[in-house]
């Protein structure tokens, strides 16, 4: 038998992500979209200490890609403020696709208004300021993820 590997990298990594979360059901995982790689990792430990499933995106593109190729997605938190595609263009993009009904938190350290009101009317979740809430970020993340406890 030869060491051939048949399987790419892609591949391999899906099946690691299957057999290691397999109580996971569909629509149990976060999408956490940040371009400061400092706050995208530091959201997604907070979420992951707590037994809440995670993938990150640096970018909008990064996420509407994610949102397209996984299925397991069933929350999406989102910073306002990154370039080029901010938040709320990425919501809008996610409310024009066949992910539309998807439910969506805003997180932001530099909101006006304005911010939050066109954010209401894209229908998402909250809209929660910098610094978090961690205790009201896991109320949300969990209810709307369907976790009891």
């Amino acid at each position: 038998m030869s060491d051939v590997d048949i399987l790419s990298d892609e591949e391999r990594e899906a099946i690691n992500e299957a057999m290691q979360a397999p109580d996971v059901s569909a629509h149990q995982r976060v999408l956490i979209v940040d371009d400061d790689r400092h706050a995208r990792e530091t959201l997604a430990e907070i979420l992951s200490l707590n037994d809440i499933s995670c993938l990150t995106a640096a970018s909008g593109s990064s996420a509407m890609n994610l949102l397209e190729t996984r299925k397991s997605i069933g929350l999406l938190i989102t910073d306002l403020r990154m370039a080029p595609c901010s938040g709320l263009d990425l919501i809008r993009q996610v409310r024009e696709s066949p992910m539309a009904a998807l439910p969506i938190i805003i997180i932001s350290g530099d909101a006006d208004v304005k911010d939050a009101i066109e954010a209401m009317h894209l229908s998402v979740v909250d809209f929660l300021l910098k610094p978090i809430n961690v205790q009201k970020l896991l109320e949300l993340v969990r209810r709307e993820l369907g976790i009891v406890g």
